[in-house]
């Protein structure tokens, strides 16, 4: 198509869709499904997608879990989150160091970008990572306030920030049908509050954090595609110098909020456990970013994005189980109304994206056509 026939605003426009779908839906791009997985047989392609599928659930759920042990556990007592989240980043961050040298000192056995400290892209990105540390400290906050059956429903209202978001910041507009399942999801999350207060187990503080960590989510996700140029594109290098700009600006925190006095009276301090648990819940953080990318390449960002819905749906059934509570009718009815509101946004704005992928083809024929 010549330059200069007016076909490039469509193309603009559906790249435009494009970064969008991304920056607020998933983390790659809306038609990115493996093309190789097409040749391969179905029922390995099926094994492997069930195998990655179970390995993001696991992780995911564990780490919940984990985290809630760790910031509010009556047999641990220990109460310091920033401190938690903070040596999970350290973790990650010596992860994704040892990872490097290893691709370097044995190039062929893995796949993993070389990681040198460059403090002008480390700068560059200071902004997203003021977002990022919202977004880790406030889930933690949340989990340590709320139980884990409520988290979800408590942090549940990222979908209706990227609503939001997308329209102040990227100017795009939202259709009724997206706009319609975004009413069900605030519904749902003000019926569970409701509940929760009904019952007694209601925290205001738990909740308050939830709603900043889903901002901080929504924000996470558009702040990301900004300086994702700065670092050649590399989601790790991104992580290292995330978790390196988290370690440093954590250590202020410790001290502002008086952390470090609290850990150092801990008396399971010199405990094999106690960091061997803070250590599995650092390598946990770190897991879920790559089996988080591995459910992506192997499905899609919708099918991800159905599955963490999924995800958790089941989360919530094992907390009850776990923790042996009575919810009532009500509750059980905030759950599916948050979680059926995020699968039916997850699947209207897939419809909606697919749907301007196929608008300008029919135009271009037409076009192509008055010119012979």
């Amino acid at each position: 198509m010549q330059p200069g026939t007016g076909t490039c605003k469509p193309r603009a426009s559906l790249k435009r869709s494009k970064i969008l779908h991304m920056a607020l839906m998933g983390t790659s791009d809306p038609s990115g499904e493996a093309e190789a997985s097409h040749e391969k047989p179905f029922v390995l392609r099926a094994l492997q997608i069930a195998l990655v599928v179970s390995l993001y659930w696991v992780t995911s759920i564990s780490m919940v879990f984990l985290n809630k042990y760790l910031l509010d556990s009556p047999s641990l007592q220990l109460d310091t989150p920033i401190f938690v989240t903070f040596y999970q980043c350290l973790v990650t961050t010596l992860l994704c160091k040892g990872l490097s040298s290893l691709a370097t000192c044995c190039p062929g056995t893995m796949d993993f970008p070389t990681l040198r400290l460059d403090l002008r892209v480390a700068r560059s990105i200071l902004p997203l990572s003021v977002v990022f540390i919202g977004m880790i400290t406030f889930n933690n906050l949340s989990l340590k306030y709320v139980g884990v059956a409520f988290y979800n429903v408590g942090r549940s209202l990222t979908t209706v920030f990227n609503v939001l978001l997308s329209y102040l910041l990227l100017k795009q507009t939202t259709s009724f049908y997206a706009l319609l399942t975004c009413s069900i999801i605030i519904g749902g999350f003000w019926l569970g509050v409701d509940q929760e207060g009904a019952e007694g187990t209601l925290s205001w503080t738990g909740t308050l954090f939830g709603v900043l960590a889903s901002l901080c989510v929504s924000l996470n996700a558009i702040y990301t595609k900004k300086v994702l140029p700065a670092v050649d594109g590399s989601i790790w290098r991104l992580t290292f110098y995330n978790n390196v700009n988290a370690c440093v600006l954590f250590l202020p925190l410790l001290l502002l909020l008086g952390e470090l006095p609290a850990l150092y009276n801990f008396p399971q301090l010199g405990s094999a456990h106690f960091w061997g648990t803070m250590t599995l819940g650092g390598l946990l953080g770190f897991a879920i970013g790559y089996v988080t990318g591995l459910q992506i390449k192997f499905t899609s960002p919708l099918t991800h994005n159905v599955s963490g819905t999924a995800k958790a749906c089941a989360q919530t059934v094992l907390a009850v189980l776990y923790y042996e509570e009575t919810k009532s009718f009500l509750w059980w009815v905030s759950n599916m109304m948050v979680l059926g509101g995020s699968s039916a946004y997850t699947w209207v704005r897939g419809w909606e994206m697919k749907k301007i992928e196929e608008e300008p083809r029919p135009k271009e024929d037409e076009k192509s056509n008055v010119e012979v």
